[in-house]
């Protein structure tokens, strides 16, 4: 499972440099015999609708270019539950933990032998 977070996101780090990071990445998963699933991830609005564009679309482009397993967005069904984040509203918290699981594995079972 390959993830770049938020808080590459919250470096400024540019889209193509995540996703070269990104390709190179799963290049030496896929070169160890591992298969992938990328894990998209999205950033907090103040950095502009442009920037989170660019960002999230990293992902979804990655997954086609490189035909991988991807989950759009991790933390879907956890971002918007204030109940599910931490204080600092970009991590979620032990109560999100099952909820990330269960989405996790609905993607990762089939790539599994």
């Amino acid at each position: 499972m390959l993830e770049l977070g938020a808080n590459d996101g919250l470096r400024g780090l540019s889209a193509s440099a995540m996703k070269a990071n990104l390709t190179e990445m799963v290049s030496h998963a896929q070169k160890a015999g591992a298969q992938v699933l990328l894990l998209g991830m999205k950033i907090p609005p103040n950095y502009g609708k442009r920037y989170i564009e660019l960002f999230y679309n990293v992902y979804p482009q990655l997954a086609a270019e490189l035909h991988l397993a991807a989950i759009p967005f991790m933390l879907e069904d956890v971002a918007l539950k204030p109940e599910l984040m931490q204080v600092d509203g970009l991590h979620p918290n032990a109560l999100a933990q099952p909820v990330i699981a269960d989405k996790i594995w609905r993607h990762l079972q089939p790539l599994l032998h």
